[in-house]
């Protein structure tokens, strides 16, 4: 298989960004009410599209590394640094409605709000860049646990833990239906 490149690479990314923007849309998750009901547990369409996309993407990743079309990247897993991205990326994300992916098909579906925050995601951005060095130094190297995968790290293989992924979400899946048919 050739590898796509040049022209080719941005055509593809072009459709492939407009279908994630349309299935985002269509799947109301660009919708900034939808988001909110989600942290108000009022609407559970967020939660269910990311469990599905997080047990499908998996799949396919770990199924592209075991044909050889594509290799892990493994990335340094600090967890004081993810911990306080992972709060600074929620807070964001209350505040806001929306995250960096359904804040880009909002704006692309007109929202002038969504427009107005994206201004601030480059603000964080350019002020994360500016202060990199001290992160690197302070930040960084504290509760640091190397290149490791949830896998090593929980002694088990990937597939296990794609099925325990996936048995966790039908079940929760079937209890957040079963809760919805309850309500008037």
């Amino acid at each position: 298989m050739l590898p796509v490149t040049g022209t080719s690479l941005l055509i593809l990314a072009v459709v492939f960004g407009a279908a994630f923007g349309f299935l985002l849309h269509r799947g109301r998750v660009a919708d900034y009410n939808t988001i909110i009901g989600q942290f108000l547990l009022r609407d559970f369409t967020v939660l269910k599209i990311m469990l599905t996309a997080i047990i499908v993407g998996g799949v396919g990743v770990f199924a592209l590394v075991q044909l050889g079309y594509a290799q892990f990247h493994i990335k340094p897993a600090d967890m004081l640094a993810i911990s306080l991205g992972a709060a600074l990326f929620g807070i964001g994300m209350v505040l806001y409605g929306y995250c960096p992916g359904t804040a880009l098909a909002a704006i692309g579906g007109g929202s002038l709000h969504a427009l107005i925050g994206a201004a601030g995601m480059l603000v964080g951005g350019i002020a994360y860049a500016l202060s990199f060095d001290w992160v690197k130094a302070n930040i960084l190297p504290v509760g640091g646990m190397g290149k490791m995968q949830l896998p090593a790290l929980l002694g088990v293989s990937a597939p296990v833990i794609f099925a325990v992924l996936a048995a966790v979400a039908l079940v929760f899946f079937a209890l957040l239906e079963r809760g919805a048919t309850r309500r008037p």
